[in-house]
């Protein structure tokens, strides 16, 4: 008599989900060092208003459109500039949030893939923060562009030589873009459906948003997108197919296995 295999449980072959707390503290305190070295230049008004300047040139040169073109679209209405705003305001952080823990509930493979990945590419805006002082568009008298959030809120800023909070002369590379295109990328890796390419509506928006509100240069989401394209290049997702682990799943034995383990019943 034979004995029999018992099927393993469901989901043995699932990879286990990192530690929460770890989890938590690990991305709190790669924020945290974030924001403490883009404060690091803060100061540095001067370089970054000239290097500004030179990415403008830079644009003109290469013949890209130009930003005005988004952000007279966005004028047309009061209503409109705004969401734009509330959008750049309030959409990146949540979002990207949002992807995170859904990856680390659903597809904890993927979860660490997409945390590394968006762990380099920041890490390397951060450096660029550092090396090369960037100010906006909207802080550029020779742009003849607007800042849309101070004239029709809601804004992130306060005047640029008294902010503590925050740095407003990282512009290069857009995190804003790049995290936007990580999510997107991410989730299409993920899913199944047909629709799922409709997820690249949200890096075309923010492209859009961070552009037409005049808070970034056409280059700094160039440079994001090459970014995170050498750190996916280096940090490859499970594959489609795995249990969430990047492991193949467990396949059923062809038809002429299991006819030769039947005849020895």
């Amino acid at each position: 008599m034979n004995a029999r295999k018992e099927p393993e449980p469901a989901g043995s072959d699932a990879p286990e989900r990192p530690p929460l707390v770890r989890e938590l503290l690990l991305v709190t305190g790669l924020f945290l060092l974030y924001k403490a070295g883009r404060r690091l230049v803060a100061g540095h008004t001067g370089e970054a208003l000239g290097n500004g300047r030179d990415v403008w040139d830079l644009e003109r040169a290469l013949h890209l459109p130009g930003e005005g073109a988004v952000q007279s679209l966005l004028l047309h209405g009061d209503g409109v500039v705004q969401l734009a705003n509330t959008y750049y305001a309030a959409v990146h952080f949540p979002a990207t949030a949002v992807f995170l823990v859904w990856l680390w509930l659903r597809r904890p493979a993927h979860y660490v893939w997409a945390r590394r990945v968006l762990a380099a590419v920041t890490a390397a805006a951060l450096v660029l923060h550092l090396t090369f002082p960037l100010a906006p568009p909207r802080l550029l008298p020779a742009t003849g562009l607007v800042d849309t959030a101070r004239l029709y809120g809601p804004s992130v800023y306060g005047p640029p030589r008294t902010d503590q909070l925050s740095n407003q002369f990282a512009a290069m590379p857009s995190l804003h873009f790049g995290w936007a295109l990580m999510v997107a990328v991410g989730l299409i890796v993920v899913a199944r459906t047909r629709w799922r390419w409709l997820w690249l509506l949200h890096p075309a928006v923010t492209l859009l948003v961070i552009v037409g509100t005049a808070n970034h240069f056409w280059l700094d989401a160039l440079v994001a997108t090459a970014l995170l394209g050498l750190a996916l290049a280096l940090a490859r997702p499970p594959g489609r197919t795995a249990s969430g682990t990047g492991r193949p799943a467990t396949r059923p034995a062809p038809a002429r296995d299991r006819a030769l383990v039947g005849a020895g019943r």
